[in-house]
């Protein structure tokens, strides 16, 4: 009889999560010493691993595209939490908070996640191939959000500044929550074809050919896991948004950096899912994960923000200035021919990553 013995690493996607959940419950509204702040991030970092493996398991349990919907949704509902948390902290200094947490995350998602993506499955396979109806979709879904709630508040004139008057803000929520269902609609029920990863020949793969998937049981397990490890992600994070705003401040730094800070944060959970989707050629799975995450935010956000308006103090500026509009439209036009061919190269993943770039240069150095 042979015994085998299990090494303890090996439990500790499910220990992590709770280890990290009880370390944001003893730290929650306290002011963080620097050796806490080491083990807050430290216990940041154990939680997005642990997230990172439990989507892969909850995924290969119910399959694509629902499984990149699920960390997409999960991640972008706590980050609402988390924005909404901080406007209420922050006051009449924080109006922007929305906007920029959520114009850094159409960044990083549309051009760090996705230029990633497309540039190690082109390192892979020369060249990344994905499928143009689906990718398209979820690109035309973001860029008119973009514009209905980040763009048109810099150019109405109901009230000043770059803000919606109450009955704006009412149609672009709605249409905002209208558009994001209607996306998922698509993805999941109508054409969800779309939104499987193809092979180089174009062949839709439908499931894993590698590994029988996990038991609703351990399924279930896992999704519970999840939403402890992204609770701890957000809570943790902000956690130390104190130490971040103060580390920005002392460096003379713009304060919307604290925003795209949280937001990579935040988004990490979904950079590293979808970089380890693409080293396995599912190089559609990684951009699922990249703009679906920015429709959900988007179509998640504005939703929440207007109605936490009616208790928050201060105005509400979502209206984006000419320099990230430019960013914006170079982003959706990029976007578009990297899209309409179905295949993309090294170069295209160059691109979209030279644009993220340059937001964070411009972030930094407006």
């Amino acid at each position: 009889m042979t015994i085998r013995f299990r090494s303890p690493l090996a439990h500790w996607p499910a220990v992590v999560p709770v280890v990290a959940a009880v370390v944001l419950a003893l730290t929650w509204g306290r002011s963080l010493s620097v050796g806490l702040v080491v083990v807050v991030s430290c216990c940041l970092a154990g939680a997005v691993l642990a997230a990172v493996h439990h989507a892969e398991v909850i995924a290969h349990r119910v399959g694509e595209p629902f499984g990149s919907l699920v960390l997409a949704v999960a991640v972008t509902v706590i980050e609402v939490a988390l924005i909404v948390t901080l406007m209420a902290d922050g006051g009449e200094k924080s109006s922007s908070l929305a906007r920029d947490t959520v114009f850094a995350a159409v960044m990083i998602t549309c051009n760090g996640i996705v230029g990633l993506s497309l540039l190690v499955g082109a390192l892979r396979r020369r060249v990344a191939v994905f499928n143009a109806e689906g990718t398209g979709a979820a690109l035309a879904s973001v860029a008119t959000l973009a514009g209905l709630s980040l763009v048109l508040p810099t150019f109405t004139t109901s009230t000043p500044g770059p803000r919606f008057s109450p009955p704006q803000l009412v149609f672009a929520a709605t249409a905002a929550l209208i558009l994001y269902g209607l996306f998922v609609a698509t993805q999941t029920v109508r054409h969800r074809d779309y939104f499987l990863p193809v092979t180089a020949e174009g062949e839709v793969i439908d499931g894993d050919d590698h590994a029988h998937p996990p038991s609703t049981r351990v399924a279930l397990v896992s999704l519970g896991l999840l939403g402890v490890a992204l609770v701890s992600v957000v809570g943790l994070a902000k956690g130390v948004s104190p130490t971040i705003e103060s580390g920005v401040a002392a460096a003379g730094l713009p304060a919307s950096v604290v925003g795209v800070v949280i937001a990579m944060l935040v988004l990490l959970p979904e950079t590293i899912a979808a970089l380890r989707a693409a080293r396995r050629d599912r190089v559609q799975t990684s951009l699922n994960l990249g703009l679906g995450s920015a429709m959900a935010s988007i179509g998640l956000t504005i939703p929440a923000v207007a109605v936490a308006s009616v208790w928050l103090e201060g105005p509400l500026v979502l209206g984006l200035g000419a320099t990230h509009m430019v960013l914006l439209a170079l982003t959706v036009a990029v976007g578009t021919l990297t899209v309409i061919p179905g295949r993309a190269t090294v170069l295209q993943g160059g691109l979209h990553l030279s644009l993220l770039a340059a937001y964070i240069e411009l972030a930094v150095t407006p």
